[in-house]
């Protein structure tokens, strides 16, 4: 089983890919394939999620970090979270996901954008991969897009 095969997987770079949530066995092969961070943007909902994801990571030897992001209610406070631990795992390889690869490809098309130099075309192309943004989701990253594009 390759990591390519988890439901909606996306390799941005060598150090940085998305998908929708993982399997035992694929968060084993995320491992394998030398990922040190991982990310989970989903929330802890037995329908979505691995049981004991966090410790099956651990237990593999990568870092791991939750940030539940309700669908239906993104937050500022969560993007800043995500910013800051993407920040401080520079230059590490990180796997980001959440149930389906929407919440993750967003925040990081928003990180692409105001951190890592990804025109906006780029960061929407990438926001956009899998599904089409709904107003909710459209009109958060327009409100992130705001705060950074005013700082820089």
């Amino acid at each position: 089983m390759a990591i390519d095969s988890i439901k909606n997987f996306f390799s941005i770079s060598p150090e940085l890919a998305t998908a929708g949530q993982p399997s035992e066995n694929e968060l084993r092969e995320i491992a394998a394939s030398g990922f040190e961070v991982v990310i989970n943007l989903g929330l802890l909902d037995p329908k979505y999620c691995l049981q004991d994801e966090m410790n099956l990571a651990t237990s593999l030897g990568m870092k791991y970090v939750h940030i539940p992001v309700v669908f239906s209610s993104p937050k500022e406070e969560e993007w800043q979270s995500f910013s800051e631990v993407m920040d401080l795992n520079r230059g590490k390889k990180v796997f980001v996901h959440c149930a389906m690869n929407y919440r993750a490809l967003a925040f990081v098309a928003l990180y692409g954008q105001a951190k890592l130099g990804w025109p906006r075309e780029v960061a929407d192309v990438h926001a956009k991969r899998f599904w089409e943004l709904n107003d909710v989701w459209s009109g958060f990253i327009e409100k992130i897009r705001e705060k950074f594009e005013t700082n820089s």
